[in-house]
């Protein structure tokens, strides 16, 4: 008996599923980055001693660089070949994740966290876009898609976990080697398992569009960062300016090439456009609303960093679940109405937090939290699914990216308007005579005994505030999802997804 790459034509056998697996590693490993290094960064502060200027490039430099080449990269891989890119993405993040273990200065550790985000950047489309190959029925893609998603976001729970628990144990550079042996795998796994896909009529990569796609989302995400951190100031919003006038030069170039960068015809469909606004939207009121739950947790609760990841368990778990169901509800509803469905209930579950107290508030913050991933999940699934079916196969590298772009651009967004807003309410809450450290965040006033209970009762109040704003948003894009989406169907047949061995 052995196995069989596709039982029918058109759908994927075992092969493709084991393959899945292994697609699902690098993307559980880079949603781990995002989260370690927060909680390594008092050990490496302490041993190579970085300036202020230097921490915040060690902290930011690798979402900068994923957001900047993602669209360069989708792009590549769709000319060059997507499980060659994926395969030196692999090669390029396990070696710069031994470079930034070791690393002796924040210099080598900067330059480290560069190339692990270009690296990263090739393996973020490359595995969405793989996946779309290997999966060419549409039920077995939405499946494939959600757990895709699952495993991102349960790395985003799981690094405080995981991460919390090796540096009680090692040293700082450890929380970087998680990569080596998970590249290892890939690398090893990739040529057997999965397939090679390029568009062979795809001409060469334009460096006048890599260059001004660069120009346009790096200065915005960087401006949008500095916006959240310090408020308005002339140098951000410079940035984000410049971000845009590079934005408008980029598509108008695109329209006039043959082999463009970025197919801007692709949004002209009314899915597409609906589907990455809805993503922008989830991601944008996630990652606001994550920052304050985190805090809360650690700052208000006290909790250490361990126990703040398990309480944040219930909701991966939540989220692990309604990914991939979502697909399967999709059949017998709509995309549109399970999408505009799951939207309510994270709408409810961002109005339960407007009701946390800083004080007894922790079962209401699980529970909402809870809920907000209850209904994320089937909204990251089917909205990644629906711009990458939106593409045709030869450019789902370049959909891959723009959604992954989109829920990038989305998550900067929520720190900077969710945070600010929390910000300003924690400042106006807080007595007048609180010191400007106390008024620069939470951790600033937990150290003055007569602030911790006003502090923490302004902090509760902005994130009650956020959670508001957060519930109206998401509100908004439910009634979204119904209308843009009431003409999507699902065309899935009704047998099931599950790989089948076969006799040969």
């Amino acid at each position: 008996m052995s196995v069989s790459s596709a039982t029918t034509p058109g759908r994927a056998g075992a092969r493709e599923w084991i393959g899945l697996a292994v697609l699902a590693l690098p993307t559980l490993l880079l949603a781990l980055d995002v989260t370690v290094l927060h909680l390594a960064v008092p050990h490496l502060s302490a041993d190579l001693e970085p300036s202020a200027t230097q921490l915040l490039w060690i902290i930011d430099v690798y979402g900068f660089m994923i957001a900047g080449f993602l669209m360069t990269m989708g792009t590549l891989g769709d000319r060059i070949g997507r499980r060659r890119l994926l395969m030196i993405g692999a090669a390029a993040f396990g070696a710069a994740s031994v470079a930034a273990a070791y690393s002796t200065g924040p210099e080598m550790l900067i330059a480290s966290r560069v190339v692990l985000g270009i690296a990263g950047a090739t393996l973020m489309p490359s595995t969405l876009s793989l996946i779309s190959n290997m999966f060419r029925d549409p039920g077995q893609r939405g499946l494939a898609i959600g757990v895709w998603a699952a495993m991102f976001s349960l790395g985003i729970a799981v690094g405080p976990v995981l991460g919390g628990a090796m540096l009680e144990r090692f040293w700082w550079g450890s929380v970087f080697l998680l990569g080596v042996p998970v590249m290892v795998v890939l690398l090893v796994a990739a040529p057997i398992l999965l397939p090679e896909f390029r568009d062979a009529g795809a001409g060469r990569v334009d460096p006048a569009s890599v260059a001004l796609s660069l120009a346009a989302m790096l200065p915005v995400i960087y401006g949008i960062k500095e916006l959240a951190k310090h408020g308005l100031a002339p140098v951000p919003l410079a940035a984000v300016a410049a971000g845009v006038v590079a934005g408008v030069l980029f598509v108008r170039r695109q329209r006039r090439l043959a082999d463009p960068l970025l197919d801007v015809a692709l949004f002209a469909d009314r899915a597409f456009r609906g589907a990455l606004v809805i993503l922008l939207v989830n991601a944008l009121t996630i990652g606001g609303i994550y920052l304050f739950v985190t805090q809360y947790l650690q700052l208000v609760r006290g909790q250490s960093s361990l126990e703040a990841g398990l309480w944040l368990l219930p909701a991966a778990g939540a989220l692990v679940v309604t990914s991939m169901v979502g697909p399967a509800l999709a059949r017998r509803l709509s995309p549109g109405r399970v999408i505009g469905f799951s939207l309510a209930v994270c709408a409810a579950g961002h109005a339960l937090l407007t009701q946390v107290g800083s004080v007894s508030g922790l079962p209401l913050l699980v529970a909402g939290f809870v809920l907000i991933y209850v209904g994320a999940g089937p909204v990251m699934a089917l909205g990644t699914d629906l711009v990458v079916g939106a593409a045709p196969p030869e450019k789902a590298g370049a959909a891959s990216a723009v959604s992954e772009a989109s829920s990038e651009l989305g998550i900067a967004l929520g720190i900077a308007t969710l945070g600010s807003v929390g910000a300003a309410v924690y400042r106006d809450r807080l007595p007048g005579d609180a010191s400007a450290q106390a008024r620069e965040s939470l951790a600033g006033a937990v150290s003055v005994p007569e602030l911790v209970v006003p502090a923490r009762e302004a902090f509760t109040a902005g994130l009650n505030a956020a959670a508001g704003i957060g519930a109206i948003l998401v509100a908004g894009i439910s009634v979204l999802a119904f209308t843009a989406f009431r003409k999507v169907r699902s065309d899935v047949p009704e047998a099931t997804d599950a790989p089948v061995l076969q006799d040969r």
